[in-house]
């Protein structure tokens, strides 16, 4: 028995595994462990049962990946709305309205005036 069963193992030991229990099946009706939980039939339906559990398994891997996409697109319709909402609220009540600010935005005349550049002397030859 493996130390760390809480890791995946490696597909190919799995198909190894699958391989011994091909090869066990076609020992039977000889193949008669002292310790029945080993039987050709309890391995088998150790076998279904792994199969089983890894088809579950993409299938919960598809459903979360759906999920996470129709998440995606919620979020981005209603973030897409909201910015359509801050358009709207400018447009209705002006760049330099209290409203304007009321959603988070700032008013026209709170951004700074860009300062005039002084010209740049040439240097002479």
């Amino acid at each position: 028995m493996a130390k760390d069963q809480t890791k995946r193992l490696n597909p190919t030991i799995i198909q190894q595994d699958k391989d011994v229990l091909a090869a066990i099946k076609t020992l039977a009706p000889a193949y008669a462990p002292a310790d029945t939980q080993y039987s050709a039939a309890n391995l088998t339906t150790s076998e279904t049962s792994m199969i089983t559990s890894q088809e579950t398994e993409v299938q919960k891997e598809g459903d979360a990946a759906a999920a996470r996409d129709a998440a995606n697109a919620a979020e981005w319709a209603y973030h897409n709305k909201i910015q359509g909402a801050k358009t709207q609220v400018m447009a209705q009540y002006g760049k330099d309205s209290d409203q304007l600010q009321a959603i988070g935005l700032k008013k026209k005349s709170e951004y700074k005036k860009p300062a005039a550049r002084k010209p740049v002397p040439v240097a002479a030859k």
